[in-house]
């Protein structure tokens, strides 16, 4: 089993509890050149709000898109994002990631905008 295989397996544990619980989840995806969040609605399975650092508003304020500096910008707009949709109370989905590092950012930021979890 492969690194990839692993980390995905971790993730569906996490889904399936955060789908119990019922709760909007914050997606989180990152890869060596961009971090990507989406709020989920599993319920009704729609995505209620996305961003990343590949949206042109964010691309021309970056340098780089894969630091903690990007994360930090991607999580105070998925927060906004919520906000307007009326979302406050989601869960965290690390899609299998350790909890550090740009994904650790990304959370701290949504948490500081707005988002509880």
């Amino acid at each position: 089993m492969n690194l990839k295989e692993k980390r995905i397996k971790r993730s569906q544990k996490t889904r399936k509890k955060i789908l119990a619980v019922g709760a909007i989840r914050l997606s989180v995806h990152r890869t060596n050149l961009h971090i990507y969040a989406q709020l989920i609605d599993d319920k009704n399975n729609k995505i209620v709000a996305s961003a990343s650092t590949l949206e042109p508003d964010v691309r021309n304020d970056l340098s780089c898109g894969s630091n903690v500096e990007a994360a930090v910008i991607i999580g105070k707009r998925i927060a906004e994002k919520g906000k307007k949709c009326g979302i406050q109370n989601i869960a965290f989905d690390r899609a299998g990631y350790k909890y550090h590092g740009r994904v650790k950012a990304l959370a701290e930021a949504a948490r500081e905008n707005g988002l509880k979890f």
